[in-house]
């Protein structure tokens, strides 16, 4: 993976209080992270890092959109991203021998450090960012965004589901009566 440079902070320089970082992300910078699913990213990530004597407070802003395909009918569409996340970073002797696992949220960087990067928790937050399950918003008059033939032919198919019975059950019909 090359290195992600411009998403160093040099903090040994940074006066305590705080300082805010802006990034602008688009697919390129996912390309040292492999295939993704979803395209067309186009996001603003801002950076409020709150200096402090052995621990940094940072928090991340994320907005901006994203081309993902629809669960229901499988057409891209734009999902507008909006999130923030909060993550602690400790100045310790020894990070390494210090368990990660206890709380995701805070991490550990030897006090001999003069780098933060920031690249793997903007990914990890976009990420985040992003619904699991992906479905065309409703217009203003609360019509499903979805392509119309589609869900015609989704409602077409669970119709002619219903209307078929399903041989494994007819011996259980009796039961359901009772």
């Amino acid at each position: 993976m090359k290195a992600l440079r411009q998403f160093d902070i040099a903090f040994v320089g940074l006066k305590p209080g705080e300082h805010t970082f802006e990034y602008q992300i688009t697919d390129s910078f996912f390309e040292n992270y492999g295939p993704q699913d979803f395209s067309n990213c186009n996001a603003t990530v801002r950076l409020l890092l709150n200096k402090k004597n052995n621990f940094f407070l940072l928090k991340f802003e994320i907005g901006g959109t994203v081309t993902v395909n629809c669960d229901r009918c499988g057409q891209p569409y734009e999902l507008q991203l909006w999130d923030d996340f909060e993550h602690v970073v400790k100045l310790v002797n020894n990070p390494d021998e210090l368990n990660e696992e206890d709380d995701t949220d805070v991490s550990f960087i030897s006090l001999t450090e003069s780098h933060l990067n920031v690249a793997d928790w903007i990914y990890e937050f976009i990420n985040l960012s992003i619904p699991m399950q992906r479905i065309h918003p409703a217009d203003s008059t609360g019509k499903s965004g979805c392509d119309p033939k589609i869900l015609e032919m989704l409602d077409q198919m669970n119709r002619q589901a219903n209307e078929k019975e399903n041989p494994i059950w007819k011996g259980l019909d009796k039961f359901r009566e009772n």
